[in-house]
């Protein structure tokens, strides 16, 4: 190899690969209560955490995070990055909550210019359905189990992109990883 290969994959002098996590959040129960206020299922109270520490093992440091305003959501971050070795900034994001695409990729165009490394917890089918816009193409093992497996609760894509986040819009990214509980 002819350039030396820094940790997030570029070869010295070049841009930095800005990346994003998209992680859903952990399985929540069906409580008598309204879908916002639902909280994690015991299954989910251990998958968040295994989130966490494999977030955590990938070398992945996010600047900042965005948490939607869902309890389950709320506790599955709360688990999940107890399992990392640094809290980022963390902002609770009203419109992560049943959010379109054009809602989720407005949030990223939004994020400051500042941060390399943004992790969004959230929602199916946003979750999933910003992954596959995002990503254009990827590494093979991961697009095949994410288009196999679909996007199950705790499960992360994480997608990796040059330039401004103003410019994040379908098909910009890569695919760099994707895991899931039970997978």
């Amino acid at each position: 190899m002819s350039a030396a290969v820094s940790s997030r994959g570029q070869a010295s002098g070049s841009s930095m690969t800005r990346r994003i996590v998209l992680l859903r959040h952990a399985k929540a129960e069906w409580a008598q209560v309204s879908d916002h206020e639902r909280p994690l299922a015991d299954r989910g109270r251990k998958d968040a955490p295994v989130a966490g520490r494999k977030l955590a093992d990938s070398g992945i440091v996010p600047d900042l995070a965005l948490c939607s305003t869902a309890v389950r959501t709320r506790e599955t971050w709360k688990l999940a990055v107890h399992e990392m070795p640094h809290r980022p900034r963390t902002v609770y994001e009203e419109r992560l909550y049943e959010a379109s695409l054009g809602d989720l990729l407005a949030l990223l165009n939004e994020t400051p210019e500042d941060v390399d490394d943004l992790i969004l917890i959230g929602h199916n089918p946003g979750m999933h359905a910003l992954a596959d816009a995002l990503a254009d193409d990827g590494e093979p093992d991961a697009l095949a189990r994410m288009s196999r497996g679909g996007f199950p609760t705790s499960a992360f894509a994480v997608v990796g992109f040059n330039g401004p986040w103003k410019s994040v819009e379908h098909g910009v990214g890569t695919l760099l990883d994707y895991w899931a509980p039970h997978d």
